[in-house]
């Protein structure tokens, strides 16, 4: 006999219901679903599709939704689109509730947004966007009220339209293979980054080349440019001295990204921290020799940065490296020693910062508790992208052949590193979203990417004309 339960059958499900409905409208049950819920939407294609048309009457078809993109601009990449009585057409879509959001947004001045091939909407008038302009409402393939639970459901499965062509003949590869497979894609992607720092070594030297790839990759892919400029003007023949302390590099970098509070502010008396005063006194003295080189504010992009990867907080901690005059002959002992990540992160990592373990930013308030400058992903990336191709290519250029030997072993060996977007795109169009069996490294995750970069980006999201999918099936056989 069962035992009688404690609360009424069905109490939770009512409750996630209830959430359900509470959510959908954000306490406005009269106003449109909010975006992300459109994204949804879009992501697992609920919608009739052999019924879509737009909003002036033309049929379209929609042969790849695209990738969901988290890191500005449209909201999805490279989808391909075939307006009645046109080609198909490979490029981005924009979701927005209504056909005002293109203007409000402004998307029409965004160059970002000049590849959109489809304005996606929840229901509006005609399109204002000047790109063919869908409406959602009258499309879905069930009601609303059905598709929301579905929707907050988790782990979906990915949709077919996601995957690759060459997924199935690479899940059916035995691990060994497949893994020797990525494994060789991956030192492909390893001597390229080998031979860019070779190439840059021959025209500033060799720490110079080390010194532009460690901002570069303190950058991240949005702030790469600004990031190496820097580099090149602190590091160069008119840039620090020996007796520069990481005050006045911190200070300098700031100034020359343009990442200091307005002047006017800091003479106004404003409520400046004592570590940001000290940076306005060390650049109010040097700013006239730099000014010609400061760059624009509007250089920088910071949407969808966790706070850890502000650019501020990046060039201080750059700035403690530049601060070391064997900053580079530390990572040679590292390399020539045990080379582990747990070193290369304590050869890295600066100690505690009365302002920086305390803040994200120059100004923000105070942490509940210390966050250091540098965490074990950013090492890993660091390792991965920059200091490891590095000593090989250094290694290579003297004929060490040990020494390169080394180097891309410790580069095949070094554990997996933070996941992203990029990453999870090449796991579901590869591998279906999964990675079971993948070798645990940041290799594996270097060959999906260099695949991804030979053989996806030259090709659409249909997979048309790929050679690849074939050449996997070659070695199955």
């Amino acid at each position: 006999m069962s035992t009688p339960s404690p609360i009424p059958a069905g109490l939770y499900a009512r409750w996630r219901d209830h959430q359900a409905a509470a959510s959908l409208h954000d306490g406005d049950r009269g106003a449109p679903p909010p975006e992300k819920w459109l994204q949804l939407v879009w992501h697992h294609q609920r919608l009739r599709r052999d019924l879509l048309r737009l909003t002036d009457g033309r049929r379209v078809r929609l042969l790849h939704p695209g990738f969901h993109s988290r890191e500005g601009g449209p909201d999805f990449r490279d989808a391909v689109v075939q307006v009645e009585g046109q080609l198909a057409q490979t490029g981005d879509i924009e979701i927005d509730l209504r056909p005002s959001g293109w203007k409000a947004h402004h998307h029409d001045t965004n160059p970002a947004f000049r590849n959109v091939v489809l304005h996606v909407i929840w229901s509006g008038g005609p399109a204002v966007s000047g790109r063919a302009t869908l409406a959602l409402e009258p499309h879905l393939d069930a009601p609303w009220d059905e598709l929301l639970p579905w929707l907050q459901a988790e782990g979906q499965p990915w949709q077919e339209e996601f995957l690759g062509r060459c997924c199935a003949p690479l899940k059916e590869l035995a691990a060994d293979p497949r893994n020797a497979l990525i494994r060789q894609a991956a030192l492909v992607r390893f001597q390229r980054k080998a031979d860019d720092l070779s190439r840059r070594a021959r025209d500033i030297g060799w720490d110079g080349a080390l010194w532009e790839g460690l901002f570069r990759a303190l950058g991240y892919k949005h702030n790469t440019w600004p990031m190496e400029r820097l580099a090149a003007l602190v590091t160069g023949g008119d840039g620090r001295q020996q007796t520069d302390t990481s005050l006045m590099l911190e200070a300098r970098l700031l100034g020359l990204a343009n990442l200091l509070p307005h002047e006017s502010k800091a003479r106004a008396g404003a409520k400046l921290s004592s570590h940001l005063q000290e940076l306005w006194n060390c650049w109010w003295r040097e700013r006239e020799h730099w000014d010609e080189v400061v760059l624009p504010a509007s250089i920088w992009r910071r949407h969808g940065l966790r706070p850890a990867n502000f650019p501020q907080r990046r060039l201080a901690l750059a700035s403690r490296w530049l601060a070391r005059p064997d900053f580079v002959a530390r990572l040679e002992t590292w390399f020539l020693d045990d080379g582990s990540a747990g070193a290369l992160l304590a050869k890295l990592l600066p100690g505690p910062d009365e302002h920086w373990s305390w803040h994200w930013t120059l100004d923000s308030t105070r942490l509940a508790k210390p966050q250091p400058l540098l965490g074990a992903g950013r090492a890993t990336d660091l390792a991965v992208n920059v200091i490891l191709p590095w000593f090989s290519a250094r290694a290579a250029a003297g004929r060490n052949e040990s020494l390169v030997e080394r180097a891309t072993e410790r580069w095949l060996a070094w554990p997996a590193g933070e996941d992203n977007a990029l990453l999870k795109q090449a796991r579901v169009r590869l591998l279906g979203g999964g990675a079971s069996g993948l070798d645990p490294t940041a290799a594996s995750q270097q060959g999906l990417l260099q695949i991804l970069r030979d053989f996806c980006a030259r090709t659409n999201a249909l997979c048309d004309g790929c050679r690849f999918p074939g050449l996997v099936k070659e070695i199955a056989r």
